[in-house]
């Protein structure tokens, strides 16, 4: 991150590696489309790039560039919702159980239980008390079970 922030582009391309695949599964938590989150991704990595003289080199590196993948998934969301005449069908846009969840909460579930990521992590990326994080992991888990105890009986 060091070498990164002070230009070396080759330092920041490690960094785009190794955090790929969890932006790409963040953004699609908030967008649902795969196309979309990985333009999301792609968006937030830029966006990373251009603000690495705001990183501060005390914290962990992960959460502050998962919140701007959040912030990018969510800003291309607004912008998609604004464009279309017809809503789409959730089920059909997010693709299974994680459609039923509120962003917030499946953004949280799939960084705590998909990304090993923790509580406090995930505040961070969120931007909200690490209570609230607890609280929607514990809300999602709790859904998610009801909605696979539904989809098992239906298959």
């Amino acid at each position: 991150m060091t070498r990164a922030a002070a230009g070396d582009r080759a330092a920041f391309g490690v960094l785009v590696e190794r955090y790929a695949g969890v932006a790409r599964r963040v953004a699609r938590a908030v967008l649902g489309n795969p196309e979309d989150a990985d333009d999301a991704a792609q968006d937030a990595m830029l966006s990373a790039l251009v603000k690495l003289d705001q990183y501060d080199p005390r914290r962990p590196f992960g959460p502050w560039l998962l919140r701007i993948v959040s912030n990018a998934a969510t800003d291309r969301r607004r912008r998609r919702t604004v464009r279309r005449v017809e809503p789409l069908d959730p089920g059909l846009a997010a693709g299974g159980p994680l459609a039923e969840l509120p962003e917030r909460r499946r953004v949280a579930v799939v960084l705590f239980d998909v990304e090993g990521y923790s509580h406090a992590e995930i505040a961070a990326v969120l931007g909200i008390p690490e209570g609230t994080v607890r609280s929607e992991v514990f809300h999602a888990r709790r859904r998610l079970r009801a909605l696979l105890v539904d989809w098992k009986e239906e298959a």
